[in-house]
């Protein structure tokens, strides 16, 4: 079972999947568009740019960033709850 999840926003959200490796690609209106690339692999994710990201987005976002990355979900939740 993983950790529970924090409360965070869009901004800090976008900020910390910069730090994982993500890049922004682009914003259209309240929708932040990521891109992680790794060899021949790429992977888009959308943040919703809101002050509080819902509980089941943050997990489904989360869920494909470990997915992508190869780092576990527990580690990620952990590493945001510090940012």
């Amino acid at each position: 079972m993983s950790p529970r999840l924090p409360q965070v926003s869009g901004r800090t959200l976008v900020a910390f999947l910069e730090h994982q490796g993500y890049t922004v690609l682009r914003q259209r209106g309240s929708h932040v568009r990521l891109v992680f690339q790794r060899g021949d692999e790429t992977h888009f994710i959308t943040v919703p740019n809101h002050k509080v990201i819902a509980k089941g987005t943050l997990g489904d976002i989360l869920t494909a960033v470990s997915r992508a990355t190869g780092v576990p979900k527990s580690d990620l939740i952990e590493l945001l709850r510090r940012a």
